[in-house]
C-alpha cells in the first residue's frame, strides 16, 4: 500500500498493480542537448508499445551528455552518465528498461550503465536530421562546419554566408546526419544486438521513428518474460561484430573507446589490436560524409545496416549466431535485408574502398600503448610520412598563432598538439583534428598529419593520429617531444615513432615534472583521480564490471 498509494497520485488505476512488468523508459531529452530534444515524444511511443504488451511504462530523466554545447567536453560525463542510468536502474522497481539516446556519449553511457545492471533493455536511439541542404547541394553537420571553416579563413565564404548555412545544415531533430559519433554509435548499437534491425537509421522526423520506438516499448515486456539481458548478448562475437560493422560503414574512432569500456562492463576482454586485425579484411561498404558523398538519409532508403550486416555475413565476415533484443539471431534477422541503391551501399565485390581502409591501430616509441588513425578519412599520400615536428602544449596554444602568416610550418611539418587527454584536458575532447595553419589553406594545402592524444569528431576527416597512449599528462612520450624532431607515420607497417635517440628521450625524461593537479574536489577531480587510459576506454577503474540487479534493503 506504501508504494503503490504514491504512484496512484499520477491517475494510475489499481488494476495496473497486478504484477505486470514495470518498465523503466530512461530518455535523456534536454534542450540543451539539442540532438536529444525530441526524445520526450519517443518517449510516448515505447509507451504506447509497453502498455499494448500488457507492461507499465514508466519514464524517468537521466543527465544528456550533448556534445553540441558541453564544456570542457561531453566525453568527461559520459562515465558520470554510465553511473547515474545504472543506480537509477538497480534503484527503482524495474523489470526491464527502454534507453533513449542521441548525441554521441548518451549512447555508450547508457549501453555502460545498463550492462552494468543487466536488466532486460533495449536501445532506441533518436535518429539522425534530414540531409542538410545549401545551394542546390548536400551539406552534413559536423563535416560542413570544419570545410565551411576552412571557406571562410580562404575568402570562398562570407561571414553571411556562413550564418545562413547553418540553419542549411541542422533543419529538422536529431542527431548528426553524417556518419559521425552519433550515427556510429547508433548503428553500432544494432550491431551489438542491442537494438532492433534497421532502428539506427530511420530520420528522426520520420513517422517510422516512432514506430520502431512502439515496437520496442512491445519488445521489451517479453524480453523480461525470456530474461533476455545484455549479458546474454554482449558477448565476445557480437563486439567482433560491431567492430567489422564500424568498418564496412566508415564509423568513427571514438567507436574504439566506447567498446573497449563497454567491454569491460561485461567481462569482454577486448584490447586495441582486435580493432586493427578484424577489420584487415573488411571494406568500406558506406559511401557516407566524412570518407564519402552521401548522408544517413541515404542510408536509410538504401537499405540502412540490415543491408550492410547482410553483404558481411555473406562474405563470411560477421558471425551469424549472435542473439539481439530481437530473441532472433544476427543471421535470422538480417535475412530479409535487401540493398535498394548501390551508390550509397556498395556490394561487398565493389566496394566503396578496399578492404584495409577502416581503422588503423599505431604502435611505436611514441605510442607504446597504442593510437588510432581512420584511414577512410586521411589523405593516401600522407599515410607514410616522415616530417618535423611542431609542438603545441595545448590546443588554445595552437589556436592563438594558427592564422598567423609567419608561424613556421610547411606541407611537411607534423603539428603535434599535446595534453588533451583523459586527464590532461581533462576529458579527452574532440580537438585533435585542428584545422590547418591559414597560410597553408590560402595556399591550396588541403591535409596535414597532425598528432594528438585527445579525439577526433565523427564529423571530422583528415590524417590524424588520435588518442596517443599514454597521454602527455601521465609522462607518456608525447610528452617529450620537442620542435624539429622527426616524426615518421607509417600506417601500412602500423607504426609511429620519433626518430630520437633513446638516450635523449631517457635524458629527457628525467628532466620531465608533470603538471600541477588543477582539480582538488569535485567531480573533475574523481575523473581525473580515477579515469583509465585511452586504452582501456577512457572508464573508471572501479566502473568495470557487473554490479547485477540484486533488490536494494527497503526504504521505510
Amino acid at each position: 500500500m506504501l508504494y503503490r498509494s504514491w504512484m496512484r497520485n499520477q491517475g494510475f488505476g489499481h488494476e495496473v498493480f497486478d504484477g505486470r512488468p514495470v518498465i523503466g523508459i530512461a530518455t535523456s531529452a534536454s534542450e540543451l542537448a539539442p540532438c536529444n530534444a525530441h526524445l520526450t515524444r519517443v518517449a510516448e511511443a515505447v509507451k504506447r508499445g509497453v502498455w499494448q504488451a500488457g507492461g507499465l511504462p514508466l519514464q524517468f530523466p537521466t543527465m544528456a551528455t550533448g556534445e553540441t554545447l558541453m564544456r570542457p567536453t561531453a566525453m568527461l560525463y559520459r562515465n558520470l552518465m554510465a553511473m547515474e542510468v545504472e543506480e537509477l536502474i538497480r534503484a527503482n522497481p524495474l523489470d526491464g528498461v527502454v534507453l533513449l539516446s542521441g548525441c554521441d556519449k548518451t549512447t555508450p553511457a547508457m549501453l555502460m550503465g545498463a550492462a552494468s545492471v543487466d536488466l532486460p533493455a533495449v536501445m532506441v536511439t533518436g535518429g539522425p536530421m534530414l540531409n542538410g541542404k545549401y545551394r542546390g547541394q548536400d551539406v552534413g553537420s559536423g563535416t560542413h562546419v570544419w570545410k565551411f571553416e576552412e571557406d571562410l579563413k580562404t575568402g570562398r565564404m562570407t561571414e553571411e554566408e556562413c550564418f545562413f548555412a547553418e540553419g542549411c545544415m541542422a533543419r529538422s531533430d536529431g542527431h548528426c546526419m553524417t556518419m559521425g559519433t552519433a550515427s556510429t554509435m547508433a548503428c553500432v548499437a544494432e550491431a551489438l544486438g542491442m537494438q532492433l534491425p534497421g532502428s539506427a537509421a530511420w530520420p528522426a522526423v520520420d513517422s517510422r521513428r516512432m514506430e520502431t520506438a512502439q515496437a520496442a516499448g512491445r519488445r521489451v515486456v517479453d524480453m523480461v518474460e525470456e530474461e533476455l539481458r545484455p549479458s546474454r548478448i554482449l558477448t565476445r562475437e557480437a563486439f567482433e561484430n560491431a567492430i567489422r560493422v564500424n568498418a564496412a560503414i566508415g564509423g568513427s574512432t571514438n567507436a574504439v573507446i566506447h567498446l573497449t569500456a563497454l567491454a569491460g562492463r561485461v567481462g569482454v576482454e577486448l584490447g586495441l589490436d582486435d580493432f586493427d586485425r578484424l577489420v584487415r579484411e573488411v571494406p568500406t561498404l558506406v559511401n557516407l560524409m566524412p570518407s564519402g558523398t552521401y548522408l544517413m538519409e541515404d542510408f536509410c532508403y538504401a537499405g540502412g545496416l540490415p543491408a550492410v550486416m547482410a553483404e558481411l555475413l555473406g562474405g563470411g565476415l560477421l558471425h551469424g549466431g549472435p542473439v539481439t533484443v530481437t530473441g532472433r539471431t544476427v543471421a535470422e534477422n538480417t535475412a530479409p535485408a535487401e540493398r535498394v541503391d548501390s551508390d550509397v551501399i556498395t556490394p561487398l565485390d565493389a566496394p566503396f574502398q578496399p578492404a584495409g581502409t577502416g581503422i588503423a591501430v599505431l604502435r611505436g616509441n611514441l605510442c607504446p600503448d597504442g593510437a588510432v588513425i581512420k584511414q577512410s578519412a586521411a589523405s593516401p599520400h600522407l599515410l607514410t610520412h616522415r616530417g618535423p615536428a611542431r609542438v603545441f602544449d595545448s590546443p588554445e596554444v595552437y589556436h592563438a598563432v594558427a592564422d598567423d602568416p609567419g608561424l613556421d610550418v610547411d606541407e611537411n611539418t607534423v603539428i603535434v598538439i599535446r595534453n588533451a587527454g583523459p586527464k590532461g584536458y581533462p576529458g579527452m575532447p574532440e580537438v585533435s583534428n585542428v584545422p590547418l595553419p591559414a597560410k597553408l589553406l590560402k595556399a591550396g594545402i588541403t591535409d596535414m598529419v597532425r598528432v594528438c592524444d585527445g579525439r577526433m569528431s565523427g564529423t571530422g576527416y583528415g590524417t590524424v593520429v588520435l588518442h596517443v597512449t599514454p597521454e602527455a599528462a601521465v609522462g607518456g612520450p608525447l610528452a617529450l617531444v620537442r620542435d624539429g624532431d622527426p616524426v615518421v607515420l607509417d600506417v601500412p607497417g602500423r607504426a609511429l615513432r620519433l626518430d630520437v635517440d633513446d638516450a635523449e628521450l631517457a635524458r629527457r625524461r628525467q628532466e620531465w615534472t608533470p603538471p600541477a593537479e588543477r582539480y582538488v574536489s569535485g567531480y573533475t577531480w574523481l575523473y581525473t583521480q580515477h579515469v583509465e587510459q585511452a586504452d582501456r576506454g577512457a572508464d573508471f577503474g572501479f566502473l568495470r564490471g557487473g554490479r547485477g540487479h540484486e533488490v536494494p534493503r527497503d526504504s521505510h
